[in-house]
């Protein structure tokens, strides 16, 4: 039981993650052109370091809820995270990668929440 629980944080752990990287990306261009006007540059370091965050906050919640999980959901987790990583890496190549960062955000976000509704239909037929 006490597993089941840890997985299910995990998962919450990387849908708030997600989530709050997609509020981050949507939230960052203002941010960016208010420091700019306001000449406060630390802010503008603070709020591009955030990706880094992100990408590490995601990588420990896919470890974690892919532990012991079928292959299917782990092999999704593993290319959303590729994915979402690789796009927030390179992000300033091109717009492409910041939409490609939204699209593995979202798909984080669904096989996560899949991860949860496999644990607990699981854990009932076990019961």
């Amino acid at each position: 039981m006490n597993q089941l629980l840890s997985r299910h944080r995990a998962d919450y752990v990387g849908i708030t993650g997600s989530v709050l990287c997609i509020i981050h990306c949507l939230a960052t261009p203002v941010l960016i052109m208010t420091s700019a006007l306001l000449n406060y540059e630390s802010l503008r370091v603070g709020v591009l370091g955030l990706d880094y965050l992100f990408i590490g906050v995601n990588i420990l919640a896919v470890w974690s809820a892919s532990q012991h999980t079928t292959n299917r959901i782990r092999w999704a987790l593993r290319g959303f995270l590729a994915l979402f990583a690789g796009s927030l890496l390179l992000e300033d190549r091109s717009e492409l990668f910041e939409y490609t960062a939204y699209a593995a955000s979202v798909g984080l976000v669904v096989v996560h929440l899949f991860n949860i509704r496999q644990s607990r239909v699981s854990h009932t037929h076990n019961c």
